[in-house]
């Protein structure tokens, strides 16, 4: 039979009206013997005050269960459902919606109902960081309410299904933030590498497959000179074949007409003053390689359109080919680090049972182990070695192994690549958050060159175009705003985030860091001025116009006086002049890609 325990949480809701959590835990199937399952004497639960209007609910259970818990919320004022997965819209979803399945290897198990002025009505979050987990939520369209749905197994003496709930009306940004802090504690990062908070070029986009030693150091040499402090080699350094797809990818030889010298060839792009970073489609094995044959029975799944199969991270012959493949990049060829792509590949959803040899039960246990031993394999060699990871493996159980973590693919799509670095930013923990590589067509505006980047400004840019092809204009917009990112980078990247409006896809984009704010506005919409008085009062305001409105309406609480600089999307100043600002709206001019400075003195 199911258990069902009803727990008063100590909050309340918009209303007024006490939140409460409904528990059941039904027999984990297929592992749990046959029989009763745990009746309501053999689940426990517990709740504890966290912080004003933050509950943490802890479940353990007599007997191997699936616990599930269903609250509802008043959808008084509700505007978006914000989840870390950056392809679903943030408009209100059904209660009937298949929930999220959540893994080490794809996404994050938390979710936020968020209502006008960008405030939280409720932001859940589990504490398990590993093993599979369910995460649920839609309207009810009987009451009016949102209901949400989180289900996890439980086994006897294992750690308790834990159960975050925040209900204290901040800022939907902040709640993230501190379920992103509370995933942290007690664990621990390596900290990131200064190039990995620079900006990087990658080769993806530009070159894509057409990769050999002499085009990419020419590129390299370019990149330093804009800005960039590293360069990311992508797919073809492995194969000679241009036609895509991963038929090549699990012996990781490099192409010896491309790379005849990849030591010389690291050694060079150092040389540039640039790190050095190596693409690897980790999980896959393919059909064209020599080691197809040894590892053919040791996957998840084959992908015949792809000619490439999943390998199955639970056979320790399995990982240990792994790790002596990537290994070689940083230990023989002196490469900084590498891109480690396609994880969530991992993820699958019915498994296969273990192999025989195979040392971990459960798929997420065996992809652990393969970044914890590739981990300490890389830094046995480079301490400070650099890991990118890729949206939708954002998880905190990942960040012990990577530096940085790049949004996933959207080439040429400013607004999305925005919306994936923000999302990123809330969820990343101690991670340099990367935006997707940076493109535009050859014949593009030097304005439209700067959106781009603008739209990636919270973020570290990774640039991918040809820079042997670009304009004057062009390679002048990326010299100013490349140098923006890497002088402000304190506040960009590690500033008190603030987006606005989840569900427009964030139109204004603020962060703060002592005295310095930086505004980024993808619409035609007001900016505030922070507002200081006294000796606090001295600050310096930064607005990027991503948007075609020139006029920017900069709203002042009470009449002041600051310096005004313009520039243009080049960097070259426009006017410099002292201005009274009136309380209320003051209208200034930035043009598109262009970007204002305001100072006032204390």
């Amino acid at each position: 039979m199911n258990a069902a325990i009803t727990v008063t949480t100590g909050l309340t809701h918009v209303t007024g009206a006490p939140l409460t959590v409904h528990l059941t835990a039904a027999p984990a199937a297929p592992a749990a013997p046959a029989g009763p399952g745990p009746g309501a004497e053999g689940l426990e639960a517990t709740a504890t005050q966290l912080d004003d209007g933050v509950t943490l609910i802890e479940v353990s259970s007599a007997a191997p269960a699936t616990v599930r818990a269903e609250w509802r919320v008043p959808c008084v004022g509700a505007t978006a459902y914000w989840t870390p997965d950056t392809s679903a819209a943030r408009w209100l979803p059904p209660s009937w919606s298949t929930p999220r399945t959540v893994s080490y290897a794809k996404g994050a198990p938390v979710a936020s109902l968020v209502g006008t002025g960008d405030r939280a009505l409720c932001t859940a979050a589990l504490g398990e960081t590993s093993a599979p987990v369910r995460i649920g939520g839609g309207v009810v369209e009987e009451t009016g309410e949102f209901a949400f749905t989180v289900e996890q197994e439980l086994a006897p003496g294992a750690a308790p299904f834990r159960l975050r709930i925040d209900l204290g009306g901040r800022h939907f940004a902040a709640t993230v933030r501190a379920v992103a802090a509370w995933w942290a504690e007690g664990t621990t990062h390596p900290g990131v590498p200064p190039a990995a908070r620079l900006p990087a070029y990658s080769t993806w986009y530009s070159l894509h497959q057409n990769v050999d030693a002499a085009a990419v150091e020419r590129q390299a040499a370019l990149a330093a000179g804009l800005g960039c402090a590293s360069v990311i080699v992508d797919d073809g350094w492995q194969t000679a074949d241009r036609a895509r797809g991963y038929a090549h990818c699990g012996d990781w030889e490099p192409n010896p007409a491309a790379f005849p010298d990849p030591a010389a060839h690291v050694a060079e792009v150092h040389r540039l003053g640039l790190a050095h970073l190596l693409w690897y489609a980790l999980p896959f094995i393919g059909r064209q390689n020599k080691a197809w044959d040894r590892f053919k029975d040791l996957v998840l799944r084959e992908d015949a359109d792809l000619e490439a199969a999943v390998l199955d991270p639970r056979h320790p012959e399995v990982r240990a080919h792994l790790i002596e493949k990537v290994s070689r990049a940083v230990e023989q060829w002196g490469a900084d680090g590498v891109k480690l792509d396609f994880i969530d590949c991992f993820a699958v959803a019915d498994p296969p049972p273990a192999p025989p040899g195979a040392d971990r039960t459960a798929v997420h246990e065996g992809v652990r182990q393969l970044l914890a031993d590739l981990d300490a394999r890389l830094r046995r060699t480079r301490p400070d070695v650099i890991v990118e990871h890729r949206q939708p493996y954002v998880g905190p159980g990942l960040w012990p192994y990577a530096s940085m973590v790049r949004a996933v693919d959207c080439p040429l799509g400013a607004a999305q690549n925005r919306q994936r670095t923000v999302d990123c930013r809330l969820t990343a923990g101690p991670l340099a958050v990367h935006a997707d590589m940076t493109m535009w067509h050859p014949a593009e505006t030097p304005e439209s060159v700067a959106v781009h980047l603008v739209n990636a400004l919270f973020s570290v840019p990774q640039i991918s175009v040809d820079l042997t092809a670009q304009s004057a204009d062009q390679l002048a917009v990326l010299r100013f705003w490349l140098g923006f990112c890497r002088e402000h980078a304190d506040v960009l990247q590690l500033g008190d985030l603030e987006p606005v409006r989840p569900d427009l896809g964030y139109p204004l984009v603020v962060a703060r860091a002592g005295a310095t704010t930086v505004v980024a506005r993808y619409a035609p919409l007001s900016v505030d001025l922070p507002d200081r008085t006294g000796e606090a009062g001295a600050g310096t305001l930064f607005v990027a116009n991503a948007d075609d409105d020139p006029v920017v309406p900069l709203v002042a609480a009470r009449p002041q006086r600051a310096l005004v600089r313009v520039q243009d999307c080049r960097g070259e100043i426009l006017s410099e002049t002292a201005l009274d600002l009136a309380a209320g709206a003051n209208a200034v001019t930035v043009p598109t890609g262009g970007l204002l400075t305001l100072t006032r003195e204390p």
